[in-house]
């Protein structure tokens, strides 16, 4: 089921707003996921959210018909 495009720049922007309380102190945040309830992330599970915040982009990046695939650094250490 795809969602509308303007739900999920929503909750993107909700995620990104709890990310921010994350990284400036907060102890505990929560992020609204739709008929899914509610979600509370901390400072332990702020990779999770991070996860969540690249796929809510992906997802956008998707229904604007935009390639979502992104090139990284390839990290090598011996």
């Amino acid at each position: 089921m795809a969602l509308d495009k303007e739900i999920l720049k929503t909750r993107l922007a909700e995620a990104e707003e709890a990310y921010h309380q994350l990284m400036i102190g907060a102890r505990e945040v929560s992020v609204n996921v739709g008929n899914f309830g509610s979600v509370t992330y901390n400072q332990a599970s702020r990779t999770s959210l991070e996860t969540y915040i690249a796929n809510l982009k992906s997802q956008i990046a998707a229904a604007e018909g935009k390639n979502s695939v992104r090139r990284r650094i390839m990290k090598v250490s011996f």
